[in-house]
C-alpha cells in the first residue's frame, strides 16, 4: 500500500494539472468569445448611437428660436398664434426625436429634457412680457434679442454634454 500511495499522489497531481490547465483554456476561450460579441455588437450600435446624438443636437438646434422663426409669415400672426406655433415646433420635434433616449446617457437626456422644458418656458414668459397690441414680429425680436444675449442657454448645455459623450465612442 505504501508503494502504491506516491503513484497515486503522482496521478491526483497530474489530473489536477490537466484540469487546472482545460479550466484556464476554457476562461481564455470564453474571453475571446465575450470580447468578439462585444465587439461585432459595437459595430451595429455605434453608427446607431452616433446618429442618436446627431438627431438629438438637430432637435436641440431645430429648436432655437433663430431656427424656428425661419420661414414662418409673421405679417399674418397675432403673438398668441405665434407662441402657439413656436410651442408646437418645440413639441414636435421632440416628439419626433423622443426615442433617442436609448442611446444616450441618463444625464444627457435629462439635459435635453430640461432644454425643451426651458425653451417652453421662454417662449411662454415672453410673450407674457409683451403689451398687449404687440406683433408678432415685435415677439420674434424680443425672442431673438433675449435669447442671444442669455450667454450658455440649457441647449447650448446640452448639446455641450452630447458632444463630449460622442467623442467617446469614436
Amino acid at each position: 500500500m505504501t508503494q502504491v500511495l506516491p503513484y497515486i499522489l503522482l496521478v491526483l497531481v497530474m489530473v489536477l494539472g490537466f484540469w487546472l490547465i482545460l479550466h484556464s483554456m476554457y476562461r481564455n476561450e470564453e474571453k475571446k468569445r465575450q470580447f468578439e460579441l462585444k465587439r461585432e455588437s459595437q459595430k451595429t450600435v455605434s453608427p446607431i448611437r452616433l446618429r442618436a446624438y446627431e438627431r438629438l443636437a438637430l432637435l436641440l438646434e431645430r429648436t432655437t428660436p433663430a431656427h424656428m422663426l425661419v420661414g414662418l409669415d409673421l405679417s399674418n400672426m397675432t403673438v398668441t398664434q405665434l407662441q402657439q406655433q413656436l410651442l408646437q415646433t418645440i413639441r414636435a420635434e421632440f416628439e419626433h426625436n423622443m426615442s433617442q433616449q436609448v442611446y444616450v446617457s441618463d444625464e444627457v437626456w435629462t439635459l435635453v429634457l430640461n432644454a425643451r422644458d426651458q425653451m417652453a418656458a421662454f417662449v411662454i414668459g415672453m410673450a407674457t412680457q409683451l403689451p398687449p397690441d404687440a406683433t408678432a414680429q415685435t415677439y420674434a425680436t424680443t425672442l431673438l434679442t433675449a435669447y442671444n444675449s442669455n450667454g450658455q442657454t440649457p441647449s447650448d448645455k446640452a448639446l455641450e454634454e452630447l458632444r463630449n459623450e460622442a467623442k467617446g465612442l469614436m
